[in-house]
């Protein structure tokens, strides 16, 4: 096998975001549902023989370390693998969103190249790999629509309905650490259950970060409103500047204001991957 082309990494959206406490060494505890979205980036790999891991921007520029190079550097330290590779990102979901387009990024490329290289891990190999990129990343590396838990790492799979969103991103992005440190986040928000959640998933909580991400990011709170304008109840994701509406059967929404991204989504079934291991 010489190439993988077309390789997707899907974005995810929080259907909801609770912090529950904050531990000792600083890092907050969460409780959140990610679904998995059909808005996706499009990664192609080429193989090297000479152990080089080399990117080609195919629109987006992204910085130079970015978690595609990271991810492919890591697996070839966890596997001694000699092998390189080329890799060709064509971005789509936007940066800064909250919706774990790096993360997606990373975990397509510990996939494909696992595949490529013959390196022979498990899921659950690559999960332990991704994790030291990002706590997203294993998310994406499950397959499936998960209860998050702990600071990101405590995945229980969950079977969610099908359903489209609308999403609107600003142009600003926000900076996530900017935003847990923010001293006005709300950190005791009481722990729930699947169950609780499970009967209205799409109205189930709120997003803990949503009031501090409005006071940093004014544009948060105009997507809120245009949404409310149009008769939807929107919410932050993750902890990025998109926020999102679920659609009602046969409902659209055009016409996005000034230099924001408006496009309408639908939940996965699956991670187009999740065969891949």
């Amino acid at each position: 096998m010489q190439a993988l082309y077309d390789i997707p990494a899907p974005a995810k959206l929080n259907l909801f975001l609770h912090i529950t406490g904050r531990r000792s060494d600083g890092y907050h505890l969460l409780q959140s549902a990610f679904m998995l979205i059909d808005w996706c980036d499009q990664l192609h790999f080429a193989l090297r023989n000479d152990g080089q891991i080399s990117r080609e921007d195919l629109g987006v520029a992204l910085p130079p370390d970015d978690l595609c190079v990271r991810a492919a550097r890591a697996l070839q330290t966890a596997t001694a693998c000699p092998l390189g590779a080329h890799i060709g990102v064509a971005k789509s979901v936007p940066s800064q969103a909250g919706m774990g387009g790096g993360s997606s990024d990373a975990a397509s490329t510990l996939l494909a190249l696992n595949r490529l290289w013959n390196t022979g891990l498990s899921r659950s190999q690559l999960a332990a790999i991704g994790l030291q990129l990002g706590a997203d990343v294993p998310f994406f590396l499950l397959g499936q629509h998960a209860w998050v838990e702990g600071v990101g790492e405590v995945l229980t799979p969950l079977t969610l309905p099908k359903a489209r969103f609308a999403v609107l991103k600003p142009q600003a992005g926000l900076d996530t650490r900017a935003v847990f440190a923010h001293p006005l986040l709300e950190r005791n928000t009481a722990l729930a259950i699947i169950s609780g959640f499970a009967a209205d998933p799409f109205g189930f909580g709120h997003n803990d970060l949503q009031p501090v991400a409005q006071l940093l990011c004014p544009a948060v709170g105009e997507s809120i409103d245009w949404f409310a304008a149009q008769g939807l109840n929107a919410r932050m994701t993750g902890s990025g500047s998109a926020v999102f509406a679920q659609l009602p059967h046969g409902k659209d929404v055009h016409d996005a204001p000034g230099g924001m991204t408006l496009k309408t989504c639908s939940s996965l079934d699956a991670h187009p991957l999740q065969g891949w291991c």
